[in-house]
């Protein structure tokens, strides 16, 4: 019973196979299920049940046909970072920390905005205001 590790995360070892991929950054449910076809291994079989052959199969799959955890996220950041460069909308709306794919802001996007309540009644009673 060997500790599964794919691309650099140990992937828990009593959650089923199928649920433990998605662990790994950009191995989402349907990426998950097509790697266990094409390795052929069952998906509700539990990590700590895996032989080392097949979590060696598993590894080489991953590692070799798709770009996950590190090499994923410098890819997004690189191409978040062009688009703040370039100067366009979705580049200056990351600049801002808003949304950027046109959901409304007047009255959705408060934790983006920092939680801002301006009105009278909208919020919580802060700790010490009423007795």
């Amino acid at each position: 019973m060997a500790l599964a590790r794919i691309a650099g995360v140990t992937l828990p070892q009593n959650k089923r196979v199928i649920i433990a991929l998605q662990y790994v950054y950009g191995v989402g449910a349907t990426r998950a299920k097509d790697v266990l076809a094409k390795v052929g291994i069952d998906g509700n079989k539990r990590v700590q049940t895996l032989t080392e052959d097949e979590i060696n199969k598993l590894r080489d799959h991953i590692e070799k046909q798709y770009r996950v955890e590190g090499e994923l996220r410098r890819e997004v950041m690189s191409n978040i970072k062009r688009l703040k460069e370039i100067g366009s909308y979705r580049g200056t709306r990351h600049i801002k920390r808003l949304p950027l794919r046109g959901q409304r802001t007047k009255t959705n996007s408060r934790t983006v905005r920092g939680n801002v309540r301006k009105t009278m009644g909208s919020g919580r009673i802060k700790a010490g205001m009423k007795t």
